[in-house]
Formats: C-alpha cells, sequence, structure tokens
C-alpha cells in the first residue's frame, strides 16, 4: 500500500507510523508533518532508514504542498493525524486550532476528492461529545457539544469530513479515541508532565481538586485499532477507541508517584509534590468521559490489551530512559507556555 500519514512526527502519528512500518515493510509510507513544537523526527530514529519510509516536511493547510504531494505519491490511503491537540493552549489562542484542524483538514479531503484514495482515516477525540455526569458512556451516535475551542475545531473537521463523504462519496472513516498515554507524549500533557516535574522536585500541579474523570488508553491500543479502521472500518463510520479504564485525574497523579517511587534510587513520597491550583479551563474543563466501544469490538475484533497499571510503569520506564529526549523537547517556547498556564496558580 502508497499510505500518506499526515502528523506523523507526534505522539501518536509517530507511535502508528512505526507500528505499521514494522508490520508492513513492504509498504511505502510517506510521513508529512509542519514539524511544530510537538513534532520531532527523533520519535522515529528507530525507523528512519527503513525501506519504503520517507518524510516530508509540510502544513496540511499548504495547499499547493498537499496538491504536489497527493500528485508525486498518489497514495491509496490517508490517516490524517495532523492536528493542535492540547486544550489549554486552544484557550490561550485558538487560532491555531482553526486553521490546522479544520482549515488543513478540508485541503486534505479536497486533495483526495481530485486524486481519489480507497480509504481516508481522520483521527478524532471523544472530547466532541462534550462532557458525561457520574454515570452513561458516549455511543458514536451520541450528539456532538464541544466545550472548548480545541474539541469545537475537531467536531467542525468530523462535519466536515462526513459532509465530503455524503456530497462527494470520499470514503472517510472516523476514529475517536480516549485519553492516550505512553512514550514520546509532549511533556504538556497529564502523565508526562507528572513524570518530568516529579523526577524534577517540583510541584505537581493539578487542577481543582483532581476530581474530573477520564478514560486511559496505551498508545499501542490505540495504533492496533487506527490500523484495524485503516484496513475493514466501513466508510462513512465512525468508531469509539476507549480502554475501558476510567479514573480521576488525582489517581492517576497518585498512581504516578507511587510508581516512580518504587524505581529511584532513594525512593520518596512524591505525592507531597502535589499541589492543587486553579483550574484555567472553567466550564470548558469537561467533568467525564466515557466510550462504548462495543462496534469496533464488535466489528473489526479489537480490544484494549494493556491495563493502566501495566501501561503507566512502562511509561515511567520509557521516560527514566529517555530523560534526554524529554529535555531535548523543551524550549524556550515550552518555558514561556509553562508560565502561562501554571505560573502564579
Amino acid at each position: 500500500m502508497r499510505l500518506l500519514v499526515t502528523g506523523g512526527a507526534g505522539f501518536i502519528g509517530s507511535n502508528f507510523v512505526r507500528h505499521i512500518v514494522n508490520t508492513y515493510p513492504d509498504w511505502q509510507i510517506v510521513n508529512f508533518d509542519k514539524l511544530t513544537y510537538a513534532g520531532n523526527l527523533a520519535n522515529l530514529h528507530d525507523v528512519e532508514s527503513s525501506d519504503g519510509y520517507s518524510f516530508v516536511q509540510g502544513d496540511i493547510a499548504d495547499r499547493e504542498a498537499v496538491a504536489k504531494l497527493f500528485s508525486d505519491l498518489a497514495p491509496e490511503a490517508v490517516v490524517n493525524f495532523a492536528a493542535e491537540s492540547h486544550v489549554d493552549r486552544s484557550i490561550l489562542d485558538a487560532s491555531a486550532f482553526i486553521e490546522t484542524n479544520i482549515k488543513g483538514t478540508q485541503v486534505l479531503l479536497e486533495a483526495a476528492r481530485q486524486c481519489p484514495v480507497e480509504r481516508f482515516v481522520q483521527v478524532s477525540t471523544d472530547e466532541v461529545y462534550g462532557a458525561l455526569g457520574e454515570e452513561g458512556v458516549f455511543t458514536e451516535q451520541s450528539p456532538l457539544q464541544p466545550n472548548s475551542p480545541y474539541a469545537a475545531s475537531k467536531t467542525a473537521a468530523d462535519v466536515l469530513c462526513m459532509a465530503y463523504r455524503k456530497t462527494y462519496d470520499i470514503p472517510v472513516v472516523i476514529t475517536r479515541s480516549s485519553n492516550n498515554y505512553g512514550p514520546y507524549q509532549f511533556p504538556e500533557k497529564l502523565i508526562p508532565l507528572m513524570i518530568r516535574n516529579a523526577l524534577s522536585g517540583k510541584k505537581l500541579p493539578v487542577y481543582g481538586q483532581g476530581r474530573q474523570v477520564r478514560d486511559w488508553l496505551f498508545v499501542d491500543d490505540n495504533c492496533r485499532a487506527i490500523h484495524e479502521v485503516l484496513l475493514k472500518g466501513r466508510p462513512g463510520e465512525v468508531y469509539n477507541i476507549g480502554g475501558d479504564c476510567e479514573r480521576r485525574n488525582i489517581e492517576i497523579v497518585e498512581l504516578i508517584c507511587d510508581i516512580l517511587a518504587s524505581k529511584v534510587d532513594e525512593p520518596r513520597s512524591f505525592r507531597e509534590l502535589i499541589t492543587f491550583i486553579e483550574d484555567p479551563r472553567g466550564a470548558a474543563h469537561d467533568f467525564r468521559y466515557a466510550l462504548d466501544c462495543s462496534k469496533l469490538q464488535r466489528e473489526l475484533g479489537w480490544k484494549p490489551s494493556v491495563g493502566l497499571e501495566e501501561g503507566l510503569e512502562r511509561t515511567v520506564d520509557w521516560y527514566l530512559e529517555n530523560q534526554a529526549w524529554v529535555e531535548s523537547v523543551i524550549t524556550g517556547e515550552y518555558q514561556e507556555y509553562y508560565q502561562k498556564v501554571y505560573g502564579g496558580r
């Protein structure tokens, strides 16, 4: 297969590229990535010399660059990971989210209309559904009720995909996953942020009382699910991908603290670093997400294989073994962002 992966230098995208390169050495895989702050070619150092894999730097919102890419590659399938993805950044300034997540998706869809593909997989998020109370789960038929600029931009992209499906018969399939975690995640997200801060002896900032509930999904499981959707998902359908693993944010932070304490040379109570701070997200901080993934399990035979405790331990081990990678991605821009979000709270 000639496969185009957009955003393949980011967290989930790079794990997916690695999974596909190692599974299908005879496929031609092009990774198209703008290399923003969260995109890093070091994420793929172990597969960059593989036969059939190549990288092209570019922006999915650049119509001419995307048209040339489709003309040169003539991809049979597209998997679109390219997105601005952090809620806190979208609250500070939503402009990049509109440009990449909405306009960029439309540019890709238009290119797929001009140079037809056999499959267009749009990688989305459970945040498009909005928030749940203490009970219930989101199904693929749940209404879309985004509460943050990030979630709104992903919702708009999903709706565009379905409109292109209806209008132009583009073979679109959408995946909506819960909170991913694992190796190569940029340290603005909860789990890698807590690991790095704890190892540095810094405070562990937790919004409010950490009572928000998220369903946690190890990134390898998500990559396997997207792989199945790429091969066998039905065009025009949406597939939820969840880990069946709901936990409050404070529980996740405490688990990380305990795992770290068991692995450092001088064990100490990292829990003492937990600091509750004012929640900058306000009403945009959804209380709870939970997904019904029975459709994916029933139709494609997928189910998560990595439990939370195992996944967190594997994640902590990776960050302990790759602290140089973490320090290399924390630039002046990251420090400025960190101060905007957490400074003074």
